[in-house]
């Protein structure tokens, strides 16, 4: 069972994974041993799943980001495994979410430049046998960047 305080922990930890458990017991009131058995139990209960650095893409020359929805032709397990395989081994693909309507996946991708998406997507993604259409939208400015979780 989660409780406020540990609702305050979350929202602290998202915001800065770096946080030490003294930093964390002095924005929570609590020691720093009480602040990090409470951070160990919620690891341990598969609330908390790691953590990470944001690491800007522009530092790294990666300056066209897009989402690519594509439309599978068949859903043979064998085909869509080729397809998944191309998803979990790409560098460019950073996240995949399967999806209902006429999508069947949506691809969140960053690269060099747009000849690099092109390649990604007319000489990986569409000559997979699996895949029908891909319909690919550039994303021109982050109106909000990606947020943590409500708590």
């Amino acid at each position: 069972m989660i409780d406020d305080i540990d609702r305050r922990l979350l929202k602290a930890i998202q915001h800065n994974a770096g946080l030490t458990a003294q930093e964390l017991g002095d924005r929570l009131n609590l020691s720093a041993s009480q602040a990090g058995r409470r951070r160990q139990r919620l690891e341990q209960a598969g609330i908390v799943t790691g953590s990470r650095a944001v690491v800007s893409p522009e530092a790294l020359g990666l300056t066209v980001q897009a989402f690519v929805q594509v439309q599978m032709a068949t859903h043979d397990p064998a085909q869509v495994r080729a397809f998944t395989r191309i998803v979990d081994t790409r560098p460019e693909i950073i996240s995949a979410w399967t999806l209902t309507g006429e999508a069947d996946y949506l691809l969140r991708v960053f690269c060099t430049d747009l000849g690099a998406l092109h390649r990604l997507i007319h000489e990986v993604i569409l000559p997979t046998p699996a895949v029908a259409r891909v319909q690919s939208q550039i994303v021109m400015d982050q109106q909000k960047p990606d947020a943590p979780l409500p708590t």
